[in-house]
């Protein structure tokens, strides 16, 4: 039986659809990344997505750098566990759709979209949903090397998702 828990890219094609649609969107991640969403912000959508989906080294990276953003330990460690406690009012929307988006596998409920878009307007969700996808890849490349690893180990190396 397999107990490894955390959410890994089941297939080559599965990489490749979430590879190429990050490349095809080079010039939104550009302005997205100088300017186009608020830094923090950035890094409490990649936190949800990255507590969805269990990837240990995003969360590591993604901690340090928000705390080097200026997000609080206790926000950070309240993101992880995907509760928005200290979290910007107005920006609990957008990370509850982060969870769902992960949850979904980054086919989210067309309402619930729409919902979102209505509130932030059109490009500024292509700009979290670009922010979802990249954080989507790092967390499930990462967590496919540690399933490689596990199979490896013979299921020795456990496969819950650990805390940093």
């Amino acid at each position: 039986m397999d107990n490894f828990k955390r959410r890994i890219y089941h297939g080559l094609d599965e990489m490749v659809t979430d590879m190429r649609a990050v490349m095809a969107r080079r010039d939104l991640i550009r302005s997205t990344m100088r300017g186009g969403l608020d830094a923090p912000f950035r890094e409490r959508l990649m936190l949800v997505v990255t507590a969805v989906n269990g990837c240990r080294y995003c969360s590591y990276a993604h901690a340090r750098q928000a705390l080097s953003e200026g997000i609080s330990e206790e926000e950070i460690e309240s993101l992880g566990d995907t509760a928005f406690h200290g979290s910007p009012t107005v920006e609990v929307p957008a990370l509850l759709y982060a969870q769902h988006w992960a949850e979904t596998d980054g086919e989210p409920d067309p309402a619930v979209r729409s919902s979102v878009a209505d509130r932030y307007g059109e490009e500024t969700l292509e700009r979290i949903e670009i922010v979802l996808r990249m954080i989507r890849v790092g967390n499930l490349m990462g967590n496919t090397f540690d399933y490689l690893l596990y199979r490896l180990s013979f299921g020795r190396l456990g496969g819950a998702t650990p805390k940093p």
